[in-house]
């Protein structure tokens, strides 16, 4: 499918996730609750009081960035004609939003709103700086995976606005149809290589620390081996570490096939930047990437299509699928106006069709999606991330990380003589942190 997606912020979901490895751990916990946060349902009585708030002595802070925040002046000002309440929009680098809003909300310095990824949720829960939203009927206009992404031990914690997640964008040109496995996928590409079509028969992003797991998940997942149990309603049991399992191993000897010394398939050498520049020359047919990324490849005018990701085993390929969301500050003295803010105006079509068209991410309000998916690019990419999984965010992947990342990377490179020893021993390492709780 081919299309045209909205400029967006320039961030992916590897910013939210490898970049925070270790980031909190040395932050001490807060006491959890208060503030004034709404009890549980108590959203009708919250929107009827924000609904009188005084004029004079109500305004809201919200920290958002920098691409997000025209899109969300409208909604700011409609906020104030009708309510009477001034919403300040405080644009911050979110490199480091979430340890900010961590350390500051209980100081009362953090902002009444907060804009972020799902896969926060943990920490900012565990630090008892976000209070639980009432979403009642409105739930059901939402994706359900958006949902049960900003729920955490079964409370719901944010308005969702955007999903995001992988797909396997193939230059047409080169490989005219789609396939659905990965063996299928790495003939196909070595195909136009042979026949000097192409270099590099399949693209993934590898950090030179840290390989990909976000990136390579669904391979992963296919195999069998997610990361944690979940439970029925799709929590995460954070309890149960899966991925050493028996389809963690074959996951490892794959990695190690198709690495440095085996096929060449994943190469230690090419970023995620390296990846795109060559993808966008035409030097191979397939790249596994998100959203962010299609823009420059359409500048390039490559003929392409959004495929769903190839199986690598007899499991489904589910990426891992990222939400963002609006917050409400547990610690904020204007808890029943920041409610009526996030809960009966950031949820309206309005607002998330604002945030499309600067994010260029599906919405995750149905009818904004609906609208947006005239699109097809947006229209594979939502359907792709509706069979995905939400980023897990317990607390506990912090510890998941540093080690998945590393034993990846070293497997790419072929460093390890026994791909399934080191799997196991990558395992057990962060089975004793988390039981650590480092």
């Amino acid at each position: 499918m081919t299309g045209t997606t909205k400029p967006g912020a320039h961030f992916t979901r590897r910013t939210f996730t490898l970049g925070a490895v270790g980031a909190i751990s040395a932050l001490a916990l807060t006491a959890c609750g208060g503030g004034g946060a709404p009890a549980a349902g108590s959203s009708a009585a919250a929107t009827s009081a924000a609904s009188s708030a005084p004029a004079t002595t109500t305004s809201l802070t919200m920290w958002v960035d920098a691409e997000r925040a025209p899109a969300l002046k409208d909604i700011a000002a409609k906020f104030k004609a009708e309510k009477g309440i001034d919403v300040k929009l405080v644009v911050k680098d979110f490199a480091a939003v979430r340890d900010d809003f961590i350390t500051q909300a209980p100081t009362g310095k953090g902002p009444d709103v907060l804009v972020g990824p799902h896969d926060w949720l943990g920490k900012l829960v565990q630090n008892g700086v976000v209070a639980p939203v009432q979403l009642g009927d409105k739930a059901k206009d939402f994706a359900e995976s958006s949902i049960k992404a900003v729920t955490y031990d079964g409370q719901t914690y944010a308005v969702p606005y955007s999903i995001e997640n992988v797909a396997l964008i193939r230059n047409t040109e080169l490989a005219p149809d789609a396939k659905t496995t990965l063996d299928e996928v790495l003939a196909e590409g070595k195909k136009a290589v042979s026949a000097g079509k192409a270099k590099f028969p399949f693209l993934v992003g590898l950090d030179p620390k840290q390989a990909d797991p976000y990136h390579l998940y669904p391979f992963q997942t296919s195999m069998g081996s997610p990361v944690f149990a979940q439970n029925a309603d799709g929590s995460y049991d954070a309890g149960k570490l899966t991925m050493g399992n028996e389809g963690g191993q074959k996951f490892a000897q794959l990695l190690n096939d198709l690495g440095d010394k085996g096929e060449k398939v994943l190469n230690s050498n090419i970023t995620g930047d390296i990846a795109k520049e060559k993808f966008i020359a035409g030097e191979s047919p397939y790249f596994v990437t998100g959203p962010w990324n299609v823009p420059d490849i359409e500048k390039k005018g490559i003929k392409f299509s959004i495929d769903a990701l190839p199986t690598a085993g007899a499991d489904p390929a589910q990426p891992f699928i990222g939400v963002n969301g609006f917050f409400i500050s547990a610690k904020s003295t204007n808890a029943l106006a920041a409610n009526e803010f996030v809960v009966n105006y950031l949820s309206q079509e309005a607002a998330q069709d604002a945030l499309f068209s600067v994010g260029g991410r599906p919405p995750a309000l149905t009818a904004s999606f609906d609208k947006a998916a005239s699109d097809p690019v947006v229209k594979a990419f939502g359907e792709i991330g509706a069979d995905g999984v939400p980023m897990p965010a317990v607390p506990a992947m912090d510890a998941v990380w540093a080690d998945w990342g590393a034993t990846q990377l070293n497997l790419v490179k072929g460093k390890e003589s026994d791909p399934a020893a080191a799997w196991s021993k990558m395992t057990a390492n962060i089975e004793k942190k988390i039981a650590g709780g480092k």
